[in-house]
């Protein structure tokens, strides 16, 4: 929908008489996850996050605080000053719900959500709908990125049951958890088009009281049709599909909704989609010689391009915002997530690998200078997201952008100085106001903006080339440049006095391993140790913090304390699939970029626990929780879906493949192909949601290189190599350094680098495929001819 700020939803509710009550109309995207929707709102409304207001509740001493107030989640702390009986998920609520014969209300978001601020702030805080919610039911309060498996298991049912989903969600359980009326966000009160919360609840509660038979028949119904429809198994296969149909299939989908224009793969809302672009990089290089194969790495590298210079990307101080509003990439929501910025920065860097172009290395690098500077807890960690919404002054309401959004008066207030040699009068400021389309009315249509909140300000978004601007106005290409750069500068110091987007200090070990393996791709393909070492610090970070040595499991969470200590939630939050297989990557990623075998040693452990505790014998592939953890929740899923987060089961598929590699443990194999059968009929029907899981496939059938360099890790001639094999696209593939030591693990696990010699005492290659080795090589260009075929 091109011109609005978010997807428009209407809020419906069926006759009283009817069982089951629908909240929501859309449908659900393939290529995200990640979405606020609003239900019941004639107008568009934006998705995103004002944890910055939620203070407010807190600095009036006068409330008095609900049992939120000692749980560790910043969105729960920030409903702990609600007139609301609020429980977090677990045993007390449910044993009330039962004790009492009441419903569960459950409402589930995220610190940074937009839209469940706005209905924090319009219905929890109503003391009347405050007194239902704690008279009338159990009310409970869940951080989604604390708990996905009850986000995921009744994020299903409210899709199925309303044809959308989004955040908050809102859905009534039974007493033993099972849901019969789903939603997101309700405005407080009824309007034309629209039901408030304040009648759902009334409604509810009479139908609870007076119809209870039907909406539990209804609920049990529902919940065994989505048990059935979300099974996920083998079956009678005993092989993945075929990687050349299931490839191409995807990339005509593709194809099929690319924006020629502007990139991407839709009208609007735009969101970064990393995981097809990985496949369609990957694609290209099985189909170089074709025309399919040109035409993927082009539709790549342009919606790259055309986003880096869009508005999505921060141009002051770096890093990518959730997604765009419109078709450009030009009017984004303006929060920031960690994990964009972690799975973006190995884009651009895969971009610059296959293109050359610096352009691409470039903003790679500022994702990670923003996230060193801003997301980075003292100890090597990682927070999860900078809110979107920020006060323009102190003491004022926070409004969408105010941190990020320019005037043109600001900016020549800030850039006064005049550009020598121009061929007519100009200054600095109106240097960078041309180039990066800047309008005294401000350049955000109100159609981008329902709430007038950005009236008469401006997104910083690319509008020509450096050379175009130089022709513009006479100037050298390099003159312009380093204007453009100063002048941004000096917004960014400026910027640095306005007041700040909350920060979510909570720290996933998910999202954590992703920004491992960030830092730790993006600092061996540009050669920077530096930046391996970041990723070495969030590595070291994840072992002392969210690991338990004697159990081998991992926790979900922490959180940062005062004084740069860290806290952990007691009893903890244990981790789920998601954080082994992102982890696992990321140690992978980490063990090619620093050769440091404990990182991989690690990945083997953590590996054996994800199989031990999320593997299913029978149907093959990886549940998404514990069933211990998930106990009575309606649906323990495997996630089906790569979207703003690749799904575990696709990264899995990977790690599987790596780990045979670099072991040779023919388990490790079996289990691949038992995940990528299981994925079968989900790949073949509808491969374009789940390209990572048919970039594995193809990974699968068409076999890793395992690269090998005998060397000595320190010697310049060693690094060589290994700095060659850095610099070449090439995602099928583990990366062995053999130093020579036949005790050593990586001996252990493969015998045959026993036999792989140094030529004449010097670093030397070999390239292994299907138990073959190349001829040795010395010289790092004889090696990328060979890695090149």
């Amino acid at each position: 929908m091109q011109g609005a700020r978010a997807w428009r939803c209407r809020g419906l509710l069926l006759p009283r008489s009817a069982p089951v009550l629908a909240a929501s109309r859309r449908g659900s995207s393939s290529q995200d996850k990640d979405r606020s929707v609003t239900v019941g709102s004639s107008v568009p409304m934006s998705a995103g996050g004002k944890g910055s207001r939620t203070n407010c509740s807190r600095s009036t001493p006068q409330k008095v605080p609900n049992r939120l107030i000692s749980e560790k989640s910043p969105y729960l702390l920030q409903h702990a000053y609600n007139p609301v009986d609020w429980y977090p998920w677990g045993q007390e609520a449910f044993n009330k719900a039962r004790k009492e014969n009441k419903p569960i209300f459950l409402s589930v978001g995220y610190s940074t959500c937009h839209w469940c601020h706005m209905m924090e702030e319009e219905s929890f805080q109503n003391e009347e709908i405050g007194r239902l919610l704690s008279e009338d039911f159990v009310s409970v309060k869940v951080d989604r990125e604390e708990r996905p498996d009850v986000d995921k298991a009744y994020m299903t049912f409210v899709q199925a049951t309303s044809s959308g989903g989004g955040w908050p969600m809102s859905v009534w359980l039974t007493p033993s958890l099972q849901p019969f009326v789903g939603g997101t966000y309700f405005p407080p009160e009824d309007g034309l088009t629209r039901v408030g919360f304040r009648t759902v609840l009334m409604r509810i509660r009479e139908q609870w009281t007076q119809n209870k038979s039907p909406l539990l028949k209804t609920s049990q119904r529902v919940t065994a049709a989505l048990l059935a429809r979300s099974e996920i198994s083998m079956g009678d296969r005993q092989l993945p599909p075929s990687t050349a149909t299931t490839s191409s299939r995807c990339f005509q989908q593709l194809d099929g909704s690319y924006d020629e224009e502007y990139g991407g793969f839709a009208e609007a809302p735009k969101f970064p989609t990393p995981v097809i672009l990985s496949f369609l990089f990957s694609y290209w290089l099985s189909h170089r010689l074709t025309q399919d194969g040109s035409r993927a790495q082009q539709m790549a590298l342009h919606t790259l391009k055309m986003m880096a210079n869009g508005g999505i990307r921060d141009h002051v101080g770096q890093g990518f915002h959730r997604y765009s509003t419109d078709r450009q990439w030009h009017v984004p929501h303006f929060e920031k997530m960690l994990y964009d910025q972690a799975q973006l920065t190995v884009a651009y860097s895969q971009a610059f690998q296959i293109s050359g172009d610096e352009f691409y290395s470039e903003v790679a690098k500022g994702i990670l200078q923003y996230v060193a500077r801003n997301l980075s807890h003292r100890s090597g960690g990682f927070y999860s997201a900078e809110d979107g919404d920020s006060p323009p002054e102190r003491g004022m309401r926070p409004k969408e952008g105010a941190f990020y959004v320019w005037t043109v008066k600001e900016v020549q207030q800030l850039l006064p100085e005049p550009v020598l040699g121009a061929t007519e009068p100009l200054t600095s400021g109106q240097l960078l106001t041309k180039h990066y389309g800047l309008t005294e009315a401000g350049n955000v249509s109100p159609g981008q903006d329902p709430k007038g909140e950005l009236q008469g300000q401006n997104v910083l978004t690319v509008r020509y080339s450096l050379e175009l601007t130089a022709a513009r106005f006479g100037l050298e290409v390099e003159a312009v440049r380093t204007l453009l750069n100063s002048g941004l500068e000096k917004l960014f110091q400026a910027q640095k006095h306005r007041p700040k987007p909350h920060l979510d200090s909570k720290m996933l070990a998910a999202w954590n391993g992703l920004m491992v393996s960030g830092f730790a791709v993006t600092g061996a393909v540009l050669g920077q140790e530096r930046l391996i070492s970041c990723a070495v610090s969030g590595a070291r970070f994840l072992k002392q913090h969210m690991f338990d040595v004697a159990s081998g499991r991992l926790m979900r969470t922490c959180y940062a304390g005062s004084g740069g200590t860290v806290e952990h939630s007691n009893p903890p939050c244990w981790g789920f699939l998601e954080d082994y297989a992102f982890v696992v990557r990321g140690l992978l990623d980490l063990y090619e970029a620093s050769q440091e075998s404990t990182w991989l040693e690690w990945a083997l452990r953590l590996q054996d626990t994800q199989d031990r505790i999320f593997w299913d014998s029978r149907g093959g592939g990886y549940f998404c929780s514990e069933a211990e953890l998930g106990a009575g929740l309606p649906l323990r899923l495997k996630d089906d879906q790569d979207g703003a987060e690749p799904s575990a089961n696709s990264v899995s598929a990977h790690n599987l493949l790596r780990l045979h590699g670099f072991t040779g443990h023919k388990d490790w194999m079996h289990k691949c192909v038992c995940l990528l059968a299981a994925f079968s009929e989900r790949m073949r029907r509808v491969p374009v949601a789940l390209p990572e899981m048919v970039r594995a496939l193809s990974a699968h059938q068409q076999t890793l290189k395992q690269i090998v360099i005998c060397g000595d890790p320190q010697a310049k001639d060693t690094k060589a190599l290994l700095q060659c094999v850095h610099s070449i696209y090439i995602p099928n593939k583990v990366l062995i350094l053999a130093d020579g030591d036949p005790s050593s693990f990586l001996s252990r696990q493969l015998p045959f680098l026993r036999t792989l010699r140094r030529l004449e005492d010097q670093a030397t290659a070999y390239v292994c495929e299907n138990q073959a080795c190349s001829m040795p090589i010395t010289k790092p260009c004889e090696l990328r001819k060979l890695l090149h075929q």
